[in-house]
């Protein structure tokens, strides 16, 4: 197995991540956890992962639930465990929240936490992309928070996913979904886990989806929970 390792220029303009599946016996793609480390253990737990697969994680491992330093600790240190950069990470960055007790080591991780994660034929970003633009022409804010290919952000659609047609196909967080997205070049992952939903991955080769039921630590409006199409 070759050990990942960041690219030395940022290929896309921001800084990204190269890897290879074939490096890998199996490649899982998670959701938004969100703080809450019980439901990334019984995620874990499910998936039984060998010492040749990976994880990679769509961002958002932090704010909102009850153990954001508890997650950050155990993908930092596992390193079967990959993470792009959400937009909660970036909040953290950029000083609009505060998390004092991650420390200064979660913190630094964060810091140097890629924007996208990429592989041939598939790309991983936090928020999405524009339809009518190739991934490269964006900027990191758009991958962060992309939602509605109108407006960008909002929950007023229609949404990004519903017209993207690829290629790559993107694998996503950050819309909250009552179920996950699955199209040929779109892949939504964020299905609700600190909302009393479930916390969600998809694995790459076998082509499915598993999930493991969680609490609601926080409550969220109906209306900010995406039904996709079918």
């Amino acid at each position: 197995m070759t050990t990942t390792t960041a690219t030395p220029e940022h290929a896309f303009g921001w800084p990204h991540r190269r890897i290879d599946l074939d490096d890998w016996n199996d490649v899982y793609v998670v959701g938004d956890v969100h703080g809450c480390p019980d439901a990334l253990d019984a995620l874990l737990d499910r998936l039984a992962l060998a010492e040749d697969d990976l994880v990679v994680f769509v961002g958002d491992l932090i704010r909102k639930g009850p153990g954001s330093r508890a997650v950050i600790e155990r993908v930092r240190t596992s390193d079967r465990m990959l993470s792009v950069r959400g937009n909660n990470e970036q909040k953290l960055i950029d000083g609009d929240v505060s998390l004092p007790s991650l420390g200064p080591t979660a913190y630094r991780y964060l810091e140097e936490l890629p924007i996208a994660i990429s592989w041939e034929g598939g790309l991983v970003v936090h928020g999405g992309v524009d339809p009518s633009r190739p991934p490269s022409a964006h900027d990191p804010e758009e991958l962060l928070t992309m939602r509605s290919a109108g407006d960008g952000s909002g929950y007023d659609g229609p949404f990004w996913f519903d017209r993207y047609e690829g290629p790559p196909r993107v694998f996503f967080g950050h819309t909250v979904l009552e179920r996950p997205v699955d199209r040929e070049w779109a892949v939504g992952l964020d299905t609700g886990c600190v909302y009393g939903g479930a916390l969600t991955a998809y694995d790459v080769h076998a082509e499915r989806f598993l999930s493991v039921r969680t609490d609601e630590h926080v409550p969220r409006p109906p209306e900010k929970i995406v039904s996709p199409e079918p």
